[in-house]
């Protein structure tokens, strides 16, 4: 069995640099797969868009003499606004499949990080020869973050990087509630005016049922964890894993989740604090985007997060993880049916 607790994981920049590719759970999957709800035609639409925007990321000709060589045109930019369980990411993911030149794949998270430790000259040069960047959960947080996201954007899309980025909000709203932005707003208008925006419209897919999935019972919770390669399996009560992952950057959610095919977390309780409220909206974000199983006891997801978090300036956030976990609670529950 494995021990989270005992597991430190740190990730250099340039291994982390190596992964910037789609999850197993998307990793099979491609444009062709992608099944738009004819009720919102947005969602054709949008695949036919990245389809094409994809396919115009294309190496640049680099025959012949330097002298004759064309310098690549600025790249475009690609945003792709949303709600949760739209099919976002499975088409950001078939966008890097089908990409024929050099392409990665990182959240926006993974991409402030990787500027945070290399420094902004290294990360404009560690991606000079892509073709495509691919940005997933696009949003402004704080300062930091919005400066650091227009200085690299307005550095590497010029250089013939083309981007698409999703996300829950409007370019033009990224920010809103979360800091004062309106003392930003320059910043956050010249990275809007770099994308045309695509909205794609339509209910959570996940949500099939009208309520979210109860937790397992403790009875079911051990059954489930009986059916699991002991091997691959993680076992850890919630107030245990929260203090954890106090101590693991965001960043390195994957390596701390490696080799673990099945988690089991008991004993949740409402989570009073929002710093480690979204941090475990990261990790079930990873945990869903992994393929890994899990199973959950405690107390109901109408109760996991405090209500002023679940309309708060983080809301979608929050709303995703509980889709992400009702689907989650459900696939246990069909594994010991």
């Amino acid at each position: 069995m494995i021990d989270l607790t005992a597991r430190h994981p740190h990730v250099t920049p340039d291994t982390l640099l190596t992964t910037l590719r789609p999850s197993p759970r998307f990793q099979h999957v491609r444009f062709d797969t992608y099944q738009p709800n004819p009720h919102y035609p947005s969602q054709q639409q949008a695949q036919e868009t990245l389809r094409a925007f994809a396919q115009q990321a294309t190496p640049p000709d680099t025959g012949g003499f330097r002298l004759f060589r064309r310098r690549r045109p600025e790249g475009q930019g690609l945003y792709l606004d949303g709600g949760f369980g739209v099919g976002k990411t499975h088409l950001l993911a078939s966008a890097w499949h089908s990409a024929p030149g050099r392409a990665a794949l990182m959240s926006f998270q993974d991409l402030m990080y990787l500027i945070g430790a290399l420094g902004m000259t290294r990360a404009v040069d560690a991606f000079k020869d892509h073709d495509l960047l691919l940005i997933d959960e696009f949003e402004l947080d704080d300062p930091g973050n919005t400066h650091m996201a227009n200085t690299f954007l307005g550095q590497v899309m010029p250089r013939g990087t083309h981007v698409i980025a999703t996300s829950n909000t409007e370019p033009g709203a990224l920010g809103e509630g979360r800091f004062n932005a309106r003392d930003f707003q320059r910043q956050i208008q010249a990275i809007a005016g770099r994308f045309h925006t695509h909205t794609i419209d339509g209910p959570d897919y996940r949500q099939r049922r009208t309520t979210p999935e109860p937790p397992l019972t403790p009875d079911e919770s051990a059954r489930w964890e009986a059916r699991q390669d002991p091997a691959g399996l993680a076992v850890i009560q919630a107030r245990d894993l929260s203090r954890h992952l106090l101590t693991v950057h965001p960043s390195h959610f994957p390596q701390l989740l490696g080799g673990v095919q099945a988690l089991a977390i008991h004993d949740l309780t409402p989570m009073q604090d929002q710093n480690t409220a979204l941090r475990f909206v990261h990790l079930i974000d990873k945990v869903y985007d992994l393929g890994t199983h899990a199973a959950l006891t405690g107390v109901s997801l109408g109760r996991l997060f405090d209500e002023t978090y679940r309309h708060g300036a983080y809301a979608k956030k929050y709303s995703r993880c509980l889709s992400r976990l009702s689907e989650l609670l459900r696939e246990a529950r069909e594994e010991i049916a």
